[in-house]
C-alpha cells in the first residue's frame, strides 16, 4: 500500500492500513503532518488561542478585575510558538508511524501506473511497487494574478507565521471561513483590521443568524466590514499596501492577508496517465468510501473537496483503507459531520442547516436559545451567541443544531451524538448537564422542542 501525502487523510490511512496488516509506504514532500499541521489548522489555531486569550482579558473588568492597558502579544514570540508547537505535532505524527512500522520516505511522488510509484528524492529515485494508492496530498492557497504575495506585506494564511510585530491594519481580503477567522484573531491581538467581502455578510456559507451575530462582534470590537466589495488587485506600497476594489474605491494599510479559497494538488501526479478523473476545479473525483475511477487507486482530504476540514480528511483516509482491505466499511455520511469556526465567539455546526432545512420538504421544528439567558454566561460575561436545535416534527429526532459561543467546539459534542445516533431531543434534554454550564442551554433547547404526545 503506497500513500502520497502525509497529512491527516495520509497519516490516519497509513495507521489504519498498519493496523489491518498491510505494508505501507508514505511519501510526503514537505513534512509528516502536511498543510493541516505544518502551515494551516495547527498553526492558525494556536495563533487564535493568544488572540482568544487577549480578548477575555478585554473583558476582565466587567468580572471586576482590574488589567493594566499595556497587556499585549509580542508577536514574534506568538509566532515562534506557533511554529514550534506545529513542528512538535509532525514530530509526534513521525513518532506514531515509525513504531507502527510505516516506512516514510521525504520525496515528491508521481503514479506511474495503478501499481507503481515514482518518488523523487534528495538521494534519487525511488521505485514503488505497490498493490494500491491513496492519494492525500491536499491543497494550497488560491492567489490572484493581480495580487501577488511577496511574503512580508502582501501574504497568505501560510506565510503570515513569518511576521516579527504586529501590522497595524490588517485587510482581509475573503470572508469565508478562513478569512473571518484570521480577521477576528488578528482584531483580537490588537491590530486594525479591514475585512474585505465580496457577499452581503461575513460567513456567506453558514447559518444566517450566526454569521449576524459573528458580523455585530466584529462591527463592535473596531473591526471595519466592507460588504458586496470586490477585491480587484493589491499592490505593494513603500510603507504598506493598496487594496483596490472592482469599483474603484482603494483601501490602504499596512498589510494585506488573501482568503480567496483553495487549489487542489493534484497537477504533476501523472493522474491524467492512469484515468483519474478530476472535476472542473480540478479535484479528484471520489465516492463515499473513497474510492476513485481508477481501481486500486483511492483518494482522501482536500484534494478531492468534498468538505475542506481535518476531521473529514481523516475520516476519508480511515474508509479507504477498511474499504480497501475488508474490514468493516461505513461510508462517509456529511450529514453527521460536525465542523467549526474559529472566530470570537466560535461557530460550530452538525447535521442539517437552516437553509437545508428550509430547502427541504421535511416538517422541522426549531428552538433557540441566547447564552445571554445561560447563568453559567452570566457569570463568565459572555453575551453573544446561542444554541439551535433541528428536529423532525413528530419524531422529534434531533437532525442539526447551531452552537455560538466560546468553545462552540466543545459543546457542539452532545449535539453531533445525537445526529449520529438519531436521538430525541426528550433524550438530549433527559440526560443530566451540570448547574451552572453552558451546556445546560443546549438540554434547555432540547426541552423546549418536547411535543405532547
Amino acid at each position: 500500500m503506497t500513500i502520497i501525502g502525509g497529512g491527516p487523510g495520509g497519516y490516519e490511512a497509513a495507521l489504519v492500513a498498519s493496523r489491518l496488516g498491510a505494508e505501507v509506504t508514505l511519501v510526503e514532500r514537505e513534512g509528516l503532518g502536511g498543510s493541516t499541521v505544518l502551515t494551516d489548522c495547527v498553526p492558525s489555531k494556536t495563533l487564535i488561542a493568544t488572540s482568544d486569550l487577549l480578548t477575555e482579558v478585554g473583558t476582565a473588568g466587567e468580572l471586576g478585575v482590574e488589567v493594566p492597558k499595556a497587556v499585549r502579544a509580542d508577536l514574534a514570540a506568538v509566532n515562534a510558538r506557533v511554529l514550534r508547537l506545529a513542528q512538535a505535532q509532525s514530530t509526534d505524527i513521525a513518532h506514531r508511524l515509525t513504531i507502527n512500522n510505516i516506512a516514510m520516505i521525504a520525496g515528491t511522488a508521481t503514479i506511474e501506473s495503478a501499481a507503481v510509484v515514482v518518488a523523487d528524492t534528495a538521494d534519487g529515485t525511488v521505485r514503488i511497487d505497490t498493490d494500491a494508492i491513496l492519494l492525500a496530498t491536499g491543497a494550497h492557497p488560491r492567489v490572484s494574478p493581480t495580487a501577488q504575495p511577496d511574503g512580508e506585506r502582501i501574504l497568505t494564511w501560510e506565510q503570515v507565521y513569518s511576521l516579527r510585530a504586529l501590522p497595524e491594519h490588517m485587510i482581509v481580503v475573503g470572508s469565508g471561513v478562513t478569512g473571518a477567522e484570521f480577521a477576528s484573531a488578528y482584531n483580537g491581538l490588537g491590530a486594525a483590521v479591514t475585512l474585505v467581502s465580496s457577499r452581503d455578510r461575513v460567513l456567506p456559507g453558514e447559518d444566517l443568524d450566526a454569521a449576524n451575530v459573528i458580523e455585530d462582534v466584529f462591527t463592535r470590537r473596531g473591526m471595519t466590514v466592507m460588504g458586496n466589495s470586490r477585491m480587484e488587485s493589491v499592490e505593494r506600497l513603500s510603507e504598506g499596501v493598496r487594496v483596490t476594489l472592482t469599483d474603484g474605491r482603494t483601501v490602504d494599510g499596512s498589510h494585506c492577508l488573501l482568503a480567496l479559497g483553495s487549489i487542489p494538488n493534484t497537477q504533476g501526479l501523472g493522474l491524467d496517465a492512469v484515468g483519474v478523473d478530476l472535476n472542473d476545479a480540478g479535484f479528484v473525483d471520489v465516492d463515499r468510501v473513497s474510492r476513485t475511477n481508477v481501481r486500486g487507486i483511492y483518494a482522501a482530504g482536500d484534494c478531492t473537496g468534498i468538505l475542506m476540514l481535518a476531521s473529514v480528511a481523516a475520516q476519508q483516509g480511515r474508509i479507504a483503507m477498511s474499504h480497501l482491505l475488508g474490514d468493516a466499511v461505513h461510508p462517509l455520511e456529511l450529514g453527521k459531520v460536525s465542523s467549526n469556526v474559529f472566530t470570537s465567539p466560535e461557530i460550530a455546526t452538525v447535521g442539517l442547516s437552516q437553509k437545508q432545512v428550509e430547502e427541504s420538504e421535511l416538517q422541522i421544528d426549531v428552538a433557540m436559545l441566547p447564552l445571554a439567558s445561560n447563568p453559567r454566561a452570566k457569570m463568565q460575561g459572555v453575551h453573544d451567541g446561542f444554541v439551535k436545535l433541528f428536529a423532525r416534527t413528530g419524531m422529534g429526532t434531533v437532525v442539526g443544531g447551531v452552537v455560538v459561543g466560546p468553545k462552540a467546539s466543545e459543546l457542539i459534542h452532545a449535539l453531533s451524538l445525537a445526529v449520529s445516533n438519531h436521538l430525541t431531543v426528550d433524550q438530549v434534554a433527559d440526560a443530566f448537564t451540570i448547574y451552572p454550564s453552558l451546556s445546560g442551554s443546549v438540554a434547555e433547547a432540547a426541552r423546549r422542542l418536547h411535543r405532547l404526545d
